[in-house]
């Protein structure tokens, strides 16, 4: 391998930074500003030596021929019903963008309905985010350019299909929520900001489509509950700076232009509020979940619309049912005013609960399915009025339970193997159910199953299989642990049938470990060309600071309890090596975002442990991150430097440090 001149850096020795009367100095903080020459060059400067260096690799092309033609698979989401028809989202293979189809019945042939391949030449114009009304005759949907957090919703008439010419600009982490009626729609927006706000913005995908894997009752719910967990990435061109502040919620009328839309709810002096509505089944009530960062808490406030005597017309009478930050309260149904909530209120593996809203005093509140001991409930929806469909995750593994709503008991448990669903629908309206699972060797299966049914048996409704991979020549096993304080860590590991555990492995592991995600089991086409192609070990490994085991697995990992994330990837690299699976010089680790703070402090912490690190878009300033976009919303699992408690923390875990 070719010896590497990096390029001299410039350091400004003059930037020393005061917190808390402890001179931090700062010498690379002109990189801050990627619009500068300075910036700019230091990017071309970096580009030239990699550059050559890829395009010269003898595999790459090897590589790429490889994943496009394993890539180049059909993929599918679930059918889901609204009003009289069927949609669902496809991808033929390698388009760049999914299409949305729709169908009369689930017999009828399936027609385009949305192609975003068609919006832009490069295929970089993306679906962020649709609703449709209630009776399934109008359709809202989002669209971003090249990445970027900004949307702008567009309207369609189902029927034809035919565009509409309201559009909404300046949409950003937002609910889209039809009233009943189908006259408007609740969404959130943020005001004219200063300071560069660049719409090439680039997201990073990797949360948002973990989150996703925890699917509500549809789409719109699923982005509502994540709509803070998402991460920019950092790039030369396009990037934003300025803090993202003052959401509000807004309703559009249909037909009008959104200069007339109505402002519904603001939190002028709480700047970094966020506020999403959700409709209730019923369409009566407006729930709004006002969260402030990343922690899995929120307050709750509703308003009946039937006591709205002039309409949605302003500021909506808001009843503040819950008022503080302490737990988490998601919506599932409600039968007049008694309303169904998953809620980790004393109970961080989260439980059933009903509120009769006429007499909402907490001591009034009902436990319709307690929290179980140690599994983790994931997400529930409500199906046939009277059903409610319960997602676990035990030992990191999805578990699917049809419970009743009126009494919570248990009435079956779906067949699983060991993987993970990502895709759900059915409403409490319907009578049939779809689900989509997934592991580390199979790409996809969705089931179907009529709750009309005596017997309730789910049949296969599709199964995906990828030509030239057989999974059967492969093994995935699931292992546990001891970190560093000798809490017993999972950790999957894929691999061949049959490899001999003398070290020789190259081995890849990722990792994660923060704000109360959970990573589940997926398919991977570049991590099983690795396994397959270069004999490779494939680790995830379930540290802390994730949701694996509920709201007490996160808080182990956040804040001063941080180091632990570090402690549990360390010790699972140290499993690796002392099973056999690899040696330190043949290990790669890997996370991006949150990980790849992960991947940057273990790094320097144990660099004797690794071969390789692949920090990917991490956040590396533990200083000053907060002063950024969305980063306000991260201090919930980090801490904020404004703080000398919390800085002492940061220090100790910057990446820039040694650690403890």
């Amino acid at each position: 391998m070719q010896a590497f001149q990096y390029p001299e850096v410039y350091r400004d020795e003059t930037a020393v930074l005061d917190y808390h009367g402890c001179k931090i100095s700062d010498p690379y903080c002109w990189l801050e500003d990627p619009d500068s020459e300075q910036t700019k060059a230091f990017v071309e400067a970096q580009n030239k030596l990699t550059v050559p260096f890829l395009e010269q690799c003898p595999v790459r092309g090897l590589f790429k021929e490889r994943m496009t033609e394993l890539y180049d698979y059909p993929k599918y989401s679930c059918h889901f019903k609204k009003g009289k028809r069927y949609f669902h989202f496809y991808n033929t293979g390698l388009q760049n963008q999914r299409v949305l189809y729709v169908q009369d019945s689930l017999d009828a042939d399936a027609k385009v309905f949305l192609d975003p391949n068609k919006l832009s030449d490069d295929g970089t114009v993306a679906l962020r985010g649709y609703a449709f009304s209630e009776d399934g005759e109008y359709f809202a949907y989002g669209l971003s350019s090249s990445g970027s957090d900004w949307v702008t919703v567009k309207f369609m008439k189902v029927e034809g299909p035919e565009d509409l010419p309201d559009t909404l600009e300046r949409v950003k982490f937002s609910c889209m929520a039809w009233t009943h009626d189908g006259k408007g729609m609740f969404y959130n927006c943020y005001p004219q900001q200063d300071g560069k706000s660049d719409e090439a913005e680039v997201l990073h995908w990797k949360v948002l489509q973990e989150q996703n894997k925890k699917k509500s009752r549809c789409a719109t719910c699923s982005v509502l509950k994540h709509l803070f967990l998402i991460f920019t990435r950092w790039k030369y061109e396009g990037t934003e700076t300025s803090t993202n502040l003052h959401q509000k919620l807004h309703y559009h009328v249909l037909g009008t232009n959104q200069s007339e839309d109505i402002l519904c709810a603001e939190f002028p002096d709480e700047p970094k509020w966020m506020g999403g509505a959700e409709i209730s089944d019923d369409g009566r009530y407006v729930l709004l979940s006002i969260r402030e960062g990343c922690d899995p808490v929120n307050r709750l406030w509703y308003c009946d619309l039937q006591t709205e005597s002039q309409g949605i017309s302003g500021i909506l009478q808001w009843v503040k049912l819950i008022d503080n930050f302490e737990a988490e309260y998601e919506y599932v149904t409600n039968e007049g005013t008694v309303f169904t909530f998953k809620t980790n209120r004393h109970a961080p593996n989260y439980r059933l609960i009903n509120i009769d809203f006429s007499d909402p005093d907490e001591s009034k509140w009902k436990v319709l399915i307690p929290e179980h001991e140690r599994d983790v409930l994931e997400w529930v929806a409500c199906v046939r009025s009277s059903f409610l469909v319960l997602c676990y995750l035990h030992d990191v593994k999805n578990v699917l339970q049809l419970h009743d709503l009126a009494t919570g008991a248990h009435l079956k448990t779906f067949p699983l193997e060991v993987g993970s669903i990502v895709g759900y629908s059915g409403q409490k309206k319907d009578t049939e159910i779809f689900y989509q699972f997934t592991s580390f060797l199979s790409p996809g299966i969705i089931y179907h199953c009529d709750l009309t049914k005596e017997e309730l048996e789910p049949r296969v409704f599709r199964e995906v299989t990828v030509k030239g991979f057989d999974p059967s020549v492969y093994q995935t096993i699931q292992v546990f642990y001891p970190s560093k304080d000798g809490t017993k860590i999972p950790m999957f590991i894929i691999h061949k049938k049959g490899i001999k555990l003398n070290g020789s492995h190259p081995a890849f592991l990722y990792g994660y470990g923060g704000f109360n995600i959970s990573i589940t089991p997926s398919y991977s086409v570049s991590r099983l060309i690795f396994v397959r192609n270069l004999g490779g070990v494939l680790a995830v490994a379930n540290i802390r600071g994730g949701g694996e085991y509920g709201e007490t697995w996160h808080k182990g990992g956040i804040l001063a309890n941080k180091q632990n994330c570090f402690d549990d990837f360390q010790c699972a690299a140290k499993y690796l090596i002392k099973e056999g699976y690899t040696s330190p010089k043949k290990l790669t680790i890997n996370g991006g975002s949150n990980g790849g703070l992960l991947v940057a402090a273990c790094a320097n912490q144990r660099p004797d442990l690794f071969g390789c690190a692949i920090a990917q878009v991490g956040v590396m300033d533990m200083l000053k991150f907060h002063k950024y976009t969305i980063g306000h919303a991260w201090t919930t699992d980090y801490g904020c430097s404004d703080c000398k408690e919390q800085f002492e923390w940061l220090c100790k875990v910057h990446p820039c440090s040694k650690g403890v």
